[in-house]
């Protein structure tokens, strides 16, 4: 085993990088950009107990161990990495190990930068949601629940926003739409910490309805 470690630490002797650097090293970018549902679904289900580096570093190792028994499977001079071995295990040369550590390092910013970006647009959301929810309180005009940015237009037949929001309905008025928007975020409130969405879709005859989603506990409601 020495006497391998040994031919192994000559292979790379005096290079300035070793010859599987680049090859894993995009290996694990491509692989994590397919992997950012993964991570914004753990980020969602760990809340705030979780800080974000660490769920970060989490996948990385993940991606980094997958990749590198890929890369392994095909490159057999690569050191094998068995079951509940750390990957900083199998390498015994610094220079590898220093290498191992600027991937890792890098792909952990890179993932840090998703979540930050992530957090960026809930706290937009949740800016939104309470602006609209003040402007209920209010008894001001109605901000889309969509767009977030333009008034509702509350008629009896018909509630329309320049975003191109258009639903028919019967007997509508601003108090009947203020009531069910507050109390159906209400309502997901006492269930869901996360943020409810909301958006437009088709009836089974085509009509356009305005639905309130979850994709944190999967619960859907069509408002109108």
């Amino acid at each position: 085993m020495e006497a391998l470690g040994q031919r192994h630490r000559s292979l790379y002797k005096g290079a300035a990088a070793p010859p599987w650097k680049e090859t894993y090293r995009r290996r694990c970018v491509e692989r994590l950009k397919n992997s950012r549902a993964k991570l914004l679904d753990r980020y969602r289900q760990a809340g705030e107990n979780v800080h974000c580096n660490a769920r970060a570093a989490l996948l990385v190792q993940e991606v980094m161990e997958e990749e590198w028994q890929a890369l392994q499977s095909v490159n057999v001079s690569l050191p094998s990495l068995r079951r509940k071995e750390a990957l900083s295990q199998v390498l015994e040369d610094p220079d590898e190990l220093a290498v191992l550590e600027e991937i890792q390092q890098e792909l952990i910013s890179q993932e840090q930068l998703t979540i930050e970006e992530y957090e960026r647009s809930l706290r937009f959301d949740q800016e939104c949601l309470n602006a609209m929810l003040d402007s209920l309180d209010a008894g001001n005009k109605i901000i889309c629940p969509v767009c977030k940015r333009n008034n509702l237009t509350v008629m009896s037949h018909l509630v329309l926003c320049q975003c191109g929001l258009y639903i028919s309905t019967q007997g509508m008025t601003e108090q009947k739409l203020r009531s069910l928007l507050e109390d159906s975020v209400t309502e997901h409130g006492h269930q869901c910490l996360h943020n409810p969405e909301f958006s437009i879709t088709s009836g089974m005859e085509g009509e356009a309805n305005l639905l309130m989603s979850c994709p944190v506990c999967d619960s859907w409601t069509v408002l109108i």
